[in-house]
């Protein structure tokens, strides 16, 4: 994911609305030493798991519709996962290739036993169509195929990800360069390697590859923590909940710098304890600890990359 560190760290060195403070890093890093962050992947008990082919199919579904739920403050990720394993266990073949080619958007509503229309529904539906036709067409209709294919690779199973799924390539320009952010992609390795602890098609030789997964929580968790700091321009629009563009300069600031300050956060850690720290790893802390912060006050964009 070296792509993903370069161009995020050339847009932290170039921004112009959100500053990495170096200090905050040291404080947060100073602070972590003695007691390193260990979130469990499934903490809140939500998502399927039966340690087979199917949790693969389960966590590519999951990643596919997981995206922008801000605009209904009543939705959450943990209705999705915990809509989607209800589903799977009432019908094994609920997320098969050819089904999820045909689902619409009541459907969808329906399995999540939500009463209203999804955020962003018609794409998240598309989404869905997308990944069941590519599966079909390129993989016997199995997740475990595409995960297979990558050979224990985290690096190369994002990368087949971003070619076979448009839907998951999330990159931008910015200032004239190409930016690289696979927040989603990155999630659906890091989440195999989560539920199956590293093992079997969680069995990435190289999961310390992956960076974190850059959403509209963690850039909050960030600035709460002092890591990252606005310019008052843009704290006023986040402060105002003004939605930002997706693609604007304010946006992939907000993502790429705070990718670029959690890997700069665990190097610092990783120097500090003379143990690995893993990116996915700061994530899973950054994430639980901005779900347990209600007031945590979070930039507003819509976009299906996050």
């Amino acid at each position: 994911m070296e792509e993903v560190r370069s161009t995020t760290a050339w847009v932290a060195t170039h921004s112009s609305h959100v500053t990495v403070d170096f200090t905050g890093i040291e404080k947060v890093a100073e602070n972590m030493k003695n007691s390193l962050p260990k979130v469990e992947w499934d903490f809140e008990g939500i998502h399927y798991f039966d340690n087979g082919p199917l949790t693969v199919q389960y966590l590519l579904v999951l990643d596919t519709v997981n995206f922008c739920f801000w605009p209904d403050e009543e939705m959450s990720y943990d209705h999705l996962a915990s809509g989607l394993k209800v589903t799977l266990e009432s019908d094994k073949s609920a997320f098969d290739a050819d089904r999820l080619q045909k689902y619409t958007g009541p459907q969808l509503r329906k399995m999540l036993n939500w009463p209203r229309p999804l955020p962003l529904e018609d794409e998240r539906v598309r989404l869905l169509h997308e990944v069941g036709l590519e599966l079909e067409r390129s993989f016997e209709g199995k997740a475990s195929k595409l995960v297979e294919s990558s050979h224990n690779s985290a690096a190369k199973l994002v990368a087949l990800m971003a070619c076979h799924f448009p839907g998951f390539r999330d990159h931008t320009v910015y200032k004239g360069h190409q930016i690289f952010l696979y927040k989603r992609a990155q999630i659906f390795a890091a989440d195999l390697w989560g539920a199956f602890k590293g093992q079997g098609y969680g069995d990435f030789e190289d999961i310390s590859s992956i960076t974190i997964f850059a959403d509209y929580i963690v850039p909050a968790v960030l600035q709460q923590l002092g890591v990252l700091r606005y310019h008052s321009s843009l704290a006023n629009i986040i402060m105002k909940n003004t939605e930002i563009v997706s693609g604007s300069e304010e946006e992939v600031e907000l993502r790429a710098c705070s990718v670029y300050a959690v890997e700069k956060m665990k190097e610092l850690i990783s120097k500090k304890t003379g143990k690995q720290v893993l990116s996915v790893e700061l994530d899973l802390w950054l994430w639980a600890f901005g779900i347990q912060c209600p007031s945590l006050q979070h930039h507003r964009t819509l976009s299906i990359y996050y």
